[in-house]
């Protein structure tokens, strides 16, 4: 830093502020013991991404995209170096495995975050979670489906919320075509996040492209889980359409849930 430069801060401001300090620790494995085959494991990891040296954080869990059948455990550049922590969610993938145990995985990545987040400067009640595409599907079956999270001994309860990035809403087409089901026959089965529709559920912010731009109704998927949520009187549901952008529309959409850490720990405090 250029010395005239730190002279004149202390002159006119009486002190100096520093950049916040960042650190990322790179694949921990959130199952324990021998659960998993060698070749499973590498897939169940995750990364953790926080400010040095702060307390009482915020955390968003973000699970990757991929239709359930590709893609790896990131943490998007946009959220990085921000005042919260994020965490990259890795799972494993269809046909390997069945969609119902790559939904147990995300449970049990959210266990791991809720045990250990206190360890980087997180607050375990302020925990969101996230996702593109099948990872927005993954979060909301979470969310809404209270069974997954109870079996590893978490209440969705807990969750501070659910912000889901053009997710899948009827029963995911990766677990439609294991049964031989055309793309374009929509099912609500249990595992559609549809179907677990519930005023209990915690907050849920829901972010789509435009509809005429997005994949295969993905908004309207969306907009009738807005509406049955509210139908039930839950207190706390957003949807927002992304004109103009069509599944790619993650990036408009960082700064909304942004905005929705804070929105929904506001909520929290009021409740």
């Amino acid at each position: 830093m250029n010395k005239f430069f730190i002279f004149l801060s202390v002159f006119l401001y009486g002190t100096i502020v520093y950049a916040q300090e960042y650190k990322e620790i790179n694949d921990i494995p959130y199952y324990s013991g021998d659960i998993l085959e060698e070749g499973e494991k590498e897939r169940c990891r995750l990364d953790v991404h926080y400010p040095i040296d702060k307390e009482n954080l915020p955390t968003v869990i973000w699970f990757h995209g991929g239709g359930l059948t590709g893609g790896s455990k990131e943490i998007p550049s946009v959220l990085k170096d921000e005042d919260f922590i994020v965490v990259g969610a890795g799972y494993r993938l269809a046909p390997s495995t069945s969609v119902n145990n790559i939904i147990k995985d995300a449970a049990q990545a959210v266990k791991w975050v809720f045990e250990n987040v206190e360890k980087y400067g997180g607050d375990p009640q302020k925990i969101i979670i996230s996702g593109h595409s099948a990872g927005g599907y993954l979060a909301l079956m979470l969310g809404l489906n209270e069974k997954y999270l109870k079996e590893v001994d978490v209440d969705n309860q807990q969750l501070l919320g659910v912000v889901p990035f053009s997710p899948q809403t009827i029963t995911h087409f990766t677990e439609r075509k294991s049964q031989g089901i055309e793309e374009l026959q929509p099912v609500i089965d249990s595992l559609a996040p549809l179907y677990w529709v519930s005023n209990e559920a915690p907050p849920i912010t829901l972010i789509t492209g435009d509809r005429e731009l997005e994949m295969l109704g993905r908004y309207e998927e969306n907009a009738y889980l807005a509406r049955m949520l509210k139908l039930t009187e839950h207190p706390y549901v957003k949807l927002f359409e992304l004109q103009g952008y069509g599944h790619d529309m993650t990036y408009p959409g960082f700064p909304i849930l942004l905005d929705e850490i804070k929105n929904m720990k506001d909520f929290r405090k009021e409740k």
